[in-house]
């Protein structure tokens, strides 16, 4: 299934491909304080319906994840990283996808402060 997403004003937008099966609530302090669910998928089915230089970056302690948000509306649709198998993979706040009843998508907890 395609989904569209983006910031709360537009500068950032893009497609998802893909089945959302599930999502994942962090308690990381980025996560908790963003109140982010997130949604895992291959880079590559994120297509960026913007320049690429619309989002700005983040990083933080082992400065491994790219937490992407915009200049604009202060917004964090996604993020970039690498999992442990080397694959480039995308973390998306599904609060910014279109459509979505986020009611009906089931959430796993996941730890990160203890990361």
């Amino acid at each position: 299934m395609i989904y569209k997403g983006s910031c709360h004003c537009g500068k950032v937008a893009f497609e998802l491909e893909g089945d959302i099966e599930g999502a994942v609530a962090c308690n990381c302090s980025i996560c908790s304080r963003k109140g982010s669910l997130l949604w895992f998928l291959p880079r590559e089915k994120l297509t960026l319906l913007t320049p690429e230089d619309a989002a700005s970056t983040y990083t933080f302690n082992k400065h491994v994840i790219q937490h992407r948000f915009c200049p604009t509306c202060g917004i964090h649709p996604y993020a970039e990283g690498v999992d442990p198998k080397g694959r480039n993979m995308a973390a998306i706040n599904l609060r910014c996808v279109e459509g979505l009843d986020l009611t009906s998508i089931p959430v796993t907890e996941f730890d990160g402060r203890s990361i």
